[in-house]
């Protein structure tokens, strides 16, 4: 089921929450609309569920206009960050709800539950009822109760923000597999980079009510529009140089980067991704001297935190790097995969 958001826009009061939004999602995707709090992403689903007006601008679900179109006729089903499960039901009557709703008999309820209950391996809980299961396990539950019904799309704002970083490991795996099961247009809110990064076929990453970039999230991680997308999408983030690029080189208070093929420019911000940073322990020719400001050993890796004349990098490094607090080392720079962006607009020059 194709989605189209043409120019909408979204006021409440005076404030712009989502502003001149176009948006096109293709039949079978899983798009996520990531962006920090506040960015218009949770709104613009609430729009498309029909919970949110749309100030102006048009929604369209498979062609058809639905701005007037009330929630329970656009055949969308939602799962929030909160599991809004019926505490005095069982498991199996909070996931047969809807096909109850709808007046379907119990027979077919029975079959449609017990199905999806085995898609998603709760088969065993059906018959508790929500306060004697864990986080995850509730949040399997919701799942359920939104797959049940076989909608044309799912919405998904912030699922697994309630459960712990080893469950929504788990989870992300789970809702992937799922989603190529199941095939359905899948629309999902998150301000978490790793879950856009793994879940999604395109990423809509929005700023201030405002779409920054909408495509696939190697091409955003490797392509980055502007700045805001570069520091947003990526961990440990994006490092930022101001400069100028003169002679072929970039030259900076603390560092000179030769440049191959780059026009001349008074002014520029060089984007760094950690890991196109080798850190050296003795120097050679081209090298960018430091100072190892703190490390940080995370089991697979060690993250190194430099100090470079007024700038603070960060490097990862392999995870037997050891150094010490203010040891003098030397970078090595891979000028090939270095971002260019406008000192002033943020947008990129070259990537």
């Amino acid at each position: 089921m194709g989605i189209e958001f043409r120019n909408v826009t979204k006021t409440f009061g005076g404030a712009c929450v989502v502003d001149d939004l176009s948006l096109e999602v293709s039949d079978g995707e899983f798009i996520v609309l990531l962006g920090p709090s506040g960015c218009g992403k949770t709104t613009t689903l609430r729009m498309l569920a029909g919970l949110e007006s749309v100030t102006s601008g048009d929604i369209l679900i498979d062609g058809e206009r639905v701005n007037d179109v009330p929630t329970q006729h656009r055949d969308l089903a939602m799962v929030f960050q909160s599991y809004a499960l019926y505490p005095h039901m069982t498991i199996a009557e909070n996931i047969g709800y809807p096909l109850r709703v709808r007046k379907l008999d119990k027979a077919e309820r029975t079959v449609r539950v017990q199905r999806v209950a085995a898609m998603l391996e709760i088969e065993s809980l059906l018959e508790r009822k929500p306060r004697q299961l864990s986080g995850g396990e509730r949040q399997r539950v919701a799942l359920a109760r939104a797959i049940v019904r076989e909608p044309r799309a799912y919405l998904m704002d912030e699922p697994l923000s309630n459960l712990d970083a080893r469950l929504r490991v788990q989870m992300r795996g789970e809702l992937k597999r799922l989603q190529h099961q199941l095939g359905t247009t899948t629309i999902y809110v998150t301000h978490d980079q790793a879950e856009a990064m793994t879940l999604a076929s395109r990423v809509a990453v929005m700023k201030k009510g405002r779409l920054q970039q909408f495509d696939t999230p190697l091409s955003i991680y490797n392509h980055p529009a502007n700045r805001f997308v570069a520091e947003f999408v990526g961990s440990p983030s994006m490092n930022f140089v101001e400069g100028e690029i003169r002679d072929g080189m970039f030259v900076s208070e603390s560092m000179r980067i030769l440049l191959s093929d780059f026009p001349e420019q008074t002014r520029v911000t060089v984007g760094i991704r950690p890991e196109h940073i080798q850190v050296l322990t003795s120097g050679e020719d081209g090298a960018i001297e430091a100072r190892v400001y703190v490390t940080e050993l995370m089991g697979n890796e060690t993250f190194v935190f430099l100090s470079v004349g007024n700038n603070r990098l960060i490097a990862r490094a392999p995870a037997e790097f050891r150094a010490d607090v203010e040891t003098k080392v030397w970078l090595r720079i891979a000028s090939e995969k270095i971002h260019f962006f406008n000192p002033e607009s943020g947008s990129s020059c070259k990537s």
